[in-house]
């Protein structure tokens, strides 16, 4: 349906940026379905079962639903509600506290936490905190109660249209049933020829 460029996040989620590199560069995703798809919601795939309850070889991830903004992370502040700031660290959106924290801090670095917003980049995981593994999902709209709870590696900076537009499910689970779309191949932009990598102008 095209492409769907997503820039990672290690600020956020260092151990599962590290997992997406080397799943992708040993080709792992290519040709897997996007096997979970609820409209509103997000779009998820990573299983090589195609069912929900396959993963990679590797062992499971320890969640990483927070981490600690330093003054040197690019922050970019937006909005600030009562007691935190909303902004961007790169194309990420981004919770935070106050910078003014930072001085009372043994580490100078304060609470941060990826929002889940149309285009973030989720891992999928099982009950328990540190299950996550290969699945991944794409936020179709924003669903602010994951924040916090799921973590957050990337964000779709090209091609949220083509995540709204895969087939989804109308069932309560969100299994796509039959003929669901595929992930024809994945890659990491920075291992591609200069020439044959994609741009985006955030």
């Amino acid at each position: 349906r095209g492409r769907v460029l997503v820039e990672l996040a290690p600020e956020a989620a260092p151990a599962h940026v590290e997992r997406i590199r080397l799943l992708a560069r040993r080709g792992f995703y290519d040709n897997l379905t996007w096997h979970r798809v609820i409209d509103w919601f997000m779009a998820q795939t990573g299983d090589p079962l195609g069912t929900g309850e396959g993963q990679s070889p590797y062992p499971d991830l320890k969640g990483e639903f927070t981490f600690r903004r330093g003054p040197d992370a690019p922050f970019v502040a937006v909005a600030s509600p009562t007691g935190s700031l909303l902004g961007f660290i790169n194309a990420l959106p981004v919770e935070t506290q106050p910078d003014d924290l930072m001085a009372r801090t043994a580490d100078q670095k304060v609470h941060a936490w990826g929002v889940y917003c149309p285009g973030v980049a989720g891992m999928a995981r099982d009950e328990g905190n540190d299950t996550a593994n290969s699945q991944f999902f794409l936020m179709r709209q924003a669903y602010p109660s994951l924040d916090k709870r799921y973590t957050v590696w990337g964000r779709v900076v090209s091609g949220l249209d083509v995540v709204r537009s895969l087939k989804f499910s109308d069932t309560p689970d969100g299994v796509v049933a039959s003929e669901p779309d595929r992930m024809t191949r994945v890659r990491i932009a920075a291992d591609l020829p200069e020439a044959g990598r994609p741009a985006a102008r955030v």
